[in-house]
C-alpha cells in the first residue's frame, strides 16, 4: 500500500513538473512573438487610463507589442531615460520635448502621440471649503511640484488669470519632489496642494485634506502629456511606433465610449491599493472636465498655447518649432 501511495505522488509530481515546463515554454514562446518596449510614465495615475485599457484589453499584443511600465517620477527623469537610451518610449509633459530641442541636440526628441488634453491635478485644502476662489490663495502656501514642470506653470497660468501674482501674493514651494507631496501637504504646514487622482480622493477620504478645485478645468485645453521617443528610435521604428499609437488610440476610445465604472474595473490591476468606488470617482472627475483626448493629434493651436504657458512662467526663452518637435505622421494616419 505504501508502495502504491508513493508511487501515485511521484505520478502526479511528473505530472505537474511536465505541465509548469509545457505552460512556462508556452508562454516564452508567445512572449518571443511580441517586442518589448520600454515605457516610462512621469507618475502612475488614473490620469493615464486609456493607457491602461489598452494593456488590459490586449490592444498593444494586437499590434505585436509587449509593454514593460517603469515609473519614473518627473518629466526630467523621464527624459534622462530616454536619451540614455533606457527607455524606448516616454510619457510625460510635451514640455521636457521643446526644453531638449533647444539644447541643440541632433537626436532630439519629437512627440508623436498625445493622451490628455486638460492638467489632471486638483487643488486639495487642509480645511474644507464652500465657494472655492481661486483668491483664497492669496497669503497661503501651496505645493505645486517641480518648478518648470507643467503642473506648477499651469497653476501660475491660472493664478494670472485670477488676477494674482504668484511671485509675490502667495508661496509656492517647489521643494517638494513629485511623489512625496502628498505626504508633505498632511504633515505640514502647507494650507493647499496640488495631487493628481487617486492620491487626491485618497487624501479626501482618509479626511487629511478636501478637494476644492480642478487646475485642469481652470486652465482649458493643454498638451498636458504625450507619447515621445528620440528622432532616431522612431525613424528605425516605424511600426513598431505606428502599433504603439494605434493601441493608444484605441485605448482612447474605449474610454470614450465606456462609463467611469467599465474603466474603473478595467484598470484595477494596475492600482491594487485602491477601490473601486474610489477608482470610479476618480475616473468621472476627469471625464468631467474632458481630460482625454478621443485621438491621438497633438494640434499646433494647443502646442502653442503651451509654449506660452512657459514662456509666462520665465522658463522659455525661445519657442521650438512646432513641426520639428511634434511629428503628427502617425496619429494623422491612424485617426484617419
Amino acid at each position: 500500500m505504501k508502495k502504491l501511495i508513493i508511487g501515485f505522488i511521484a505520478v502526479i509530481l511528473i505530472a505537474l513538473s511536465v505541465f509548469f515546463i509545457y505552460n512556462n515554454n508556452f508562454k516564452k514562446e508567445v512572449t518571443s512573438d511580441l517586442t518589448t518596449i520600454q515605457l516610462n510614465e512621469v507618475t502612475r495615475s488614473i490620469f493615464y487610463a486609456p493607457q491602461y485599457v489598452a494593456i488590459a484589453n490586449g490592444f498593444f499584443e494586437e499590434e505585436g507589442l509587449n509593454i514593460e511600465i517603469t515609473t519614473g517620477q518627473g518629466a526630467d527623469k523621464v527624459m534622462t531615460a530616454i536619451l540614455a537610451g533606457q527607455s524606448d518610449i516616454g510619457l510625460c509633459g510635451p514640455e521636457a520635448a521643446i526644453y531638449v530641442y533647444n539644447e541643440g541636440k541632433e537626436d532630439y526628441v519629437e512627440v508623436f502621440a498625445q493622451l490628455t488634453q486638460k492638467d489632471g491635478s486638483f487643488l486639495v485644502s487642509k480645511e474644507p471649503t464652500d465657494n472655492f476662489s481661486w483668491t483664497d490663495l492669496v497669503g497661503k502656501t501651496v505645493i505645486p511640484g517641480r518648478k518648470g514642470g507643467v503642473p506648477y506653470m499651469t497653476l501660475e497660468y491660472v493664478l494670472k488669470q485670477n488676477g494674482i501674482n504668484p511671485q509675490t501674493d502667495l508661496v509656492l514651494d517647489d521643494s517638494i519632489k513629485f511623489d512625496l507631496m502628498a505626504g508633505a501637504f498632511t504633515g505640514g504646514d502647507a494650507e493647499y496642494v496640488t495631487l493628481f487622482e487617486p492620491t487626491a480622493s485618497m487624501t479626501q477620504d482618509a479626511e487629511k485634506g478636501y478637494v476644492v478645485a480642478s487646475v485642469g478645468e481652470a486652465a482649458g485645453e493643454v498638451p498636458y502629456t504625450a507619447y515621445c521617443a528620440k528622432k532616431s528610435y522612431i525613424e528605425t521604428n516605424s511600426e513598431i511606433i505606428e502599433g504603439f499609437t494605434r493601441a493608444i488610440y484605441k485605448g482612447e476610445q474605449w474610454v470614450k465610449e465606456h462609463t467611469a465604472l467599465e474603466v474603473a474595473e478595467k484598470i484595477q490591476e494596475f492600482f491594487p491599493d485602491t477601490t473601486i468606488e474610489s477608482l470610479e470617482n476618480s475616473v468621472q472627475k476627469y471625464k468631467d472636465i474632458d481630460a482625454w483626448k478621443q485621438d491621438p493629434v497633438l494640434k499646433e493651436e494647443a502646442f502653442n498655447k503651451l509654449q506660452e504657458i512657459m514662456t509666462e512662467a520665465g522658463e522659455l526663452e525661445k519657442q521650438a518649432p512646432y513641426d520639428k518637435v511634434v511629428n503628427n505622421y502617425y496619429a494623422e494616419k491612424i485617426s484617419k
